[in-house]
């Protein structure tokens, strides 16, 4: 029942005829299911967790539809084999199954959502920001050894970066001929602008000499954000969350290290004490 009135409000809040039908196709199916379900188990008139509909739909509008609907089907999918030990107990259960298996796969392949037709665009943002300013803020706090001036540096640092590099995705889409090339330029940009500002949240509110702290919890950030951001994609696109997290991570652990270790000769070498 949960899946049934969850998928009937995604598909009512759409404007997309295709998806809408789609989805209140999906939700008469799970309550023809429950039906089937409530009749075997006398379970009677069930309450749903209206905080949890309130959660799911929220996160239906911040991360998209389609990440809502497969991480639910990939939640049902766990139940199959239990299903199936249930065949001679339910008849109707082949049909379930049926439909488990088969149909409901092959209409969550139908799903379009434009958000994820960017996906590229935003690993564009997000990868850029994560490798180029953890590295700055690891070169910048052994040379300036003040969470306030590395924050105001990194500010700088991040700001310049996110136009220059919304700027990049706008004339490289363009010149490949994409038609929403302004569209793409947004995504990476804002995509890079939210990635710089978490980066720097440590460095913002630690005091002045904690920056050895500051510089830690950032890449506590970043880890946090590449493993987040997999996890999107691994639901929402089926691709493998390990080896791109894998990856991902150690580019960007090993970009801090190594200008971690410019900092330290940059500040021995020209003798500068901020």
């Amino acid at each position: 029942m949960f899946g049934a009135v969850l998928y009937g409000k995604i598909g009512n809040s759409l404007k997309d005829k295709k998806n809408k039908d789609t989805l209140l196709k999906m939700s008469e199916e799970e309550k023809m299911h429950s039906a089937v379900f409530g009749k075997y188990a006398d379970a009677g008139d069930v309450t749903l967790n209206k905080f949890k509909i309130w959660l799911y739909m929220a996160c239906a509008h911040i991360l998209g539809y389609t990440f809502v609907i497969k991480l639910m089907e990939k939640g049902e999918d766990l139940g199959i084999q239990k299903y199936k030990t249930m065949l001679d107990e339910i008849p109707e259960m082949s049909d379930i199954l049926d439909d488990e298996e088969k149909h409901e796969q092959e209409l969550l392949n139908m799903l379009d959502e434009e958000r994820l037709n960017y996906v590229g665009d935003i690993v564009l943002g997000m990868n850029d920001a994560l490798v180029e300013l953890t590295g700055a803020l690891a070169g910048y706090t052994l040379a300036m050894q003040n969470t306030h001036v590395i924050a105001m540096a990194g500010l700088i640092t991040g700001v310049s970066a996110t136009l220059s590099m919304a700027a990049s995705g706008y004339l490289s889409s363009k010149e490949a001929g994409h038609k929403d090339a302004i569209k793409s330029s947004i995504y990476t940009g804002v995509a890079y602008l939210v990635t710089v500002a978490l980066l720097i949240i440590p460095y913002l509110v630690l005091p002045a000499k904690s920056y050895m702290l500051a510089l830690l919890l950032t890449l506590v950030i970043a880890i946090t954000i590449i493993a987040g951001f997999n996890f999107y994609v691994s639901i929402a696109k089926g691709r493998g969350f390990k080896k791109n997290f894998l990856v991902m991570s150690a580019i960007s652990l090993g970009v801090s290290v190594i200008t971690f270790g410019i900092g330290v000769i940059v500040k021995n070498v020209l003798g500068i004490d901020l």
